[in-house]
């Protein structure tokens, strides 16, 4: 996985976007990120008998990952960058998303009409 800067995060998710335009899928995830690296350690089993150090968990980050299948993308925000970050991805998806398929209702049949026959 690749952290980038925001900047060069949005550039690279619209080139990721515009090599899915045809065919692909891009997905992403937003989330609360506390900085940290490695995951935790259960707390009930047996092998964690030495106490590990507490991390002082860092507050107002935001976690967001791209990724196609191939490629992954990821930058980490502040909460202080987090409107000018907004507005850009706001603008980039926009820009993006305008070749969506419209899926067609299914037809359902009643259960009137199930009945009559």
């Amino acid at each position: 996985m690749v952290l980038l800067e925001n900047d060069a995060f949005l550039t690279e998710l619209t080139t990721l976007y515009q090599k899915c335009r045809n065919s692909g899928t891009v997905y992403l995830t937003m989330k609360k990120y506390d900085g940290r690296t490695k995951p935790r350690p259960k707390k009930n089993s047996a092998s964690t008998k030495v106490k590990s150090q507490a991390q002082v968990p860092i507050e107002g980050l935001c976690l967001i990952r791209a990724t196609n299948g191939k490629k992954k993308l990821s930058t980490v925000i502040n909460a202080k960058d987090i409107n000018r970050f907004q507005m850009a991805f706001t603008s980039v998806l926009r820009a993006n998303l305008d070749g969506l398929k419209k899926h067609g209702k299914k037809k359902v049949k009643s259960a009137h009409k199930v009945a009559e026959q």
